[in-house]
């Protein structure tokens, strides 16, 4: 299946990746920008001037920043890779221009602060309702864009309650370099992409305060139970968690130096404030909303999540990551497989 149509709205460095990715397995990508110094810059030289900017991109890619136009191209699919808290003002701009049967893929990782509405929540209430989830799907799983966009090989899911959804991103997507399976999970595969950013603020605030890999791996491991349990109050297949939207993306976000949360977990870490470390920072780090939508997730659901909990008060009130850490080692012992908190 190639020559295909397929617009992808966010040209951001994850955008841009998926992009070539897709122009590259043979098929005319228009890629949607917010800034006309992006669209310029690709037509010009063949790159992104703000995202992967070492990086050519294939030339059957092009750019623009009329979201309209981009958005009337999408014939067989429409990949959204907008940041969470801009989809749902992006979207109903968007809405209009797209064909009532164009599939519609969803690699956005993050939860709606406001709602508590993950993508594809927001995808179906403005492209119709829950007649419109037949034709959503969702991309997700360990892919650090610049490794992407090199073409280093990973693995990746296509996650949709419709299985010809998922199979129809197969198809788009798969090549030598980049291998998706498919569940019907995209409650669990969305949860999980999501709340592995959250996980990765606390491994990157244990590297700044200079701990050791033993920190890493109790955290990693405890901050999967905290998702699970969360993505089972949401009506998630618990084996998701255990694959590459679970598992694999978290041990990707929590050790690897490409991961923005990490860097934003490290910066807390020695010191720096939430608000200097934002500022000093070109792209959006997800973990951040999304650890105000898991919080209250948390609290919507009756889950306890300490992890959640003490980054949340890191973040927003202020609380050295010492006494959070201090925090969670201070709390009662108990059995490993308790259901009811870490």
């Amino acid at each position: 299946m190639t020559d295909r149509r397929i617009t992808v709205v966010g040209a951001g460095s994850w955008g841009t990746a998926l992009a070539d990715l897709l122009a590259r397995n043979g098929h005319q990508v228009r890629l949607w920008t917010l800034h006309q110094q992006v669209a310029d810059g690709i037509a010009a030289t063949g790159k992104n001037p703000h995202y992967l900017t070492g990086t050519p991109l294939s030339e059957r890619l092009t750019a623009t920043t009329d979201l309209h136009e981009a958005v009337s191209f999408a014939r067989d699919m429409l990949l959204w890779v907008v940041p969470s808290h801009a989809t749902r003002e992006v979207l109903q701009r968007a809405a209009p221009a797209l064909g009532d049967s164009v599939p519609v893929v969803s690699a956005t990782k993050g939860i709606e602060v406001d709602t508590l509405c993950l993508m594809t929540d927001i995808l179906a209430e403005l492209l119709g309702g829950d007649s419109a989830r037949d034709r959503l799907a969702v991309l997700s799983g360990p892919s650090f864009a610049q490794e992407v966009a090199d073409q280093m090989p990973t693995a990746v899911v296509a996650s949709a309650s419709n299985p010809a959804m998922s199979q129809v991103v197969q198809t788009l997507f798969a090549n030598s370099h980049f291998r998706v399976y498919d569940n019907q999970d995209p409650i669990g595969t969305q949860i999980g992409g999501a709340l592995k950013n959250v996980v990765a603020l606390a491994a990157g605030a244990c590297q700044g305060l200079q701990l050791g890999h033993n920190t890493q791996a109790v955290l990693i491991t405890r901050g999967l139970a905290e998702i699970t349990r969360l993505g089972l109050a949401m009506g998630a297949n618990p084996a998701t968690f255990a694959g590459l939207s679970g598992m694999g993306d978290l041990v990707l976000t929590c050790t690897g130096g490409l991961s923005r949360n990490r860097q934003v977990g490290i910066a807390l870490g020695q010191g720096q404030t939430l608000e200097d470390i934002l500022d000093a920072m070109n792209m959006v780090a997800e973990g951040v909303k999304t650890t105000a939508a898991a919080y209250q997730l948390a609290n919507k659901h009756g889950i306890e999540m300490p992890l959640v909990t003490q980054i949340h008060h890191t973040l927003f009130d202020g609380l050295p990551p010492q006494q959070a850490l201090k925090n969670l080692m201070g709390r009662p012992q108990r059995a490993e497989s308790d259901p009811t908190g870490s």
